[in-house]
């Protein structure tokens, strides 16, 4: 029987890795994507089309869940798996950016996060005992614990209070998920990294999470607006503080060139919802930058999406019939736009897990860039 959680490295090539995490529910290949299912679905995508894409597993939210349709409604209905209808495993998220970000009247406290939904201005408490609970509720595989984001742009002296009450937040979220019972079932928890872009506090943070223990450690706290020069040069030093022999998962990354600069400094897991809402709004992603399929000049234009893609819009569909659907506001083009944006996000995955086992990375990183920055 395949174990709860285990991770092994296939082969390096300078920081990067390439290896497999292996779970009950399947093998999650590394460098992987996980596409977003913020409300048990990936937008304008059927959960088959998804997998197919080469996507081994996919995130959804505990925030958007637990005020609509409910984690003890999608408990009683087979749990997020039985109920979107995806067998692999599922990362569900600590619904504590979300917190921060979307809802109304937040008040922070020792106990958790105490706030008024921006749905129906119901008030909730959600806590790491209660973000652990709805976690184990949704049937998620790999839980996150519980903690609180603050800008990159705050003092010093907020971001060191922030991760300190982070970290004494994953401790509740560890016991709350060891006292669950759920070793016992195909669930992991990974801690998440937080302190702004200080090296001290980063650091601090990675001391106190492998103290506690956890499957796996995100880096948190980056991807909210600082930019990417100032995210790889956190990203120069963050993972290294992690354990080498754990996954490291970079959150809410992100933009093509965002994943490749950071599988080259030691990530193995992102998430991002770019290709999805890209899609819904005429954006597509191909080897030789985005385009707009708004635009004009693509009216005619009877080539594909991305020549080099394998993916089934690119094998049928022309720029011109996209550009029509996607004007028209016809649900097709949505649907048909995000499916391409997924498939390209997991074939640029294969390609690096491939670069790194070859031992070209540098070569094929290099590549990219330029005829990604060189456009259409």
């Amino acid at each position: 029987m395949t174990a709860r959680f285990s991770f092994a490295i296939h082969a390096t090539d300078g920081r990067a890795r390439t290896g497999t995490i292996a779970m009950k529910r399947g093998e999650i290949r590394t460098p992987a994507f996980m596409p977003v299912g913020t409300a048990a679905t990936v937008k304008a995508m059927k959960p088959g089309d998804v997998r197919a894409s080469g996507a081994d597993i996919i995130l959804g939210n505990t925030y958007h869940l637990m005020l609509r349709p409910g984690a003890e409604r999608v408990n009683r209905l087979g749990g997020l798996h039985g109920f979107m209808g995806w067998d692999r495993p599922i990362l569900t998220d600590s619904g504590g950016y979300q917190v921060m970000s979307l809802a109304e009247l937040t008040k922070r406290s020792e106990d958790g996060v105490a706030f008024k939904s921006h749905l129906d201005g119901t008030r909730h408490l959600l806590s790491p005992e209660r973000s652990i609970e709805i976690q184990r509720l949704l049937g998620s595989n790999i839980v996150m614990a519980f903690d609180e984001l603050v800008p990159t742009t705050s003092t010093r002296e907020v971001q060191a209070s922030a991760m300190e009450r982070s970290m004494r937040w994953a401790k509740r979220s560890r016991d709350a998920f060891d006292a669950g019972g759920q070793h016992a079932e195909d669930n992991a928890i990974f801690g998440i990294q937080q302190g702004a872009l200080d090296e001290g506090l980063r650091k601090s943070s990675a001391d106190a999470l492998i103290d506690i223990g956890f499957d796996g450690y995100a880096i948190g706290g980056l991807a909210v607006g600082e930019g990417q020069e100032a995210m790889f040069g956190c990203l120069d030093f963050a993972p290294g503080q992690l354990p080498l022999e754990k996954p490291r998962y970079l959150m809410g990354v992100g933009k093509p060139t965002d994943i490749v600069g950071a599988v080259e400094r030691g990530v193995d897991m992102f998430d991002c919802v770019l290709p999805t809402r890209s899609g819904r709004t005429g954006q597509a992603f191909t080897r030789n930058g985005p385009i707009n399929i708004r635009n004009a000049r693509f009216a005619e234009d009877q080539g594909p999406l991305d020549p080099a893609c394998g993916c089934p819009v690119c094998a049928t569909w022309s720029r011109a019939y996209l550009h029509h659907l996607v004007r028209a506001g016809e649900i097709l083009g949505a649907m048909l736009m995000t499916e391409h944006n997924i498939w390209f996000y997991q074939q640029m995955m294969a390609d690096l897990r491939a670069a790194i086992a070859e031992g070209r990375l540098t070569a094929f990183a290099d590549d990219f860039r330029a005829r990604y920055a060189a456009g259409q």
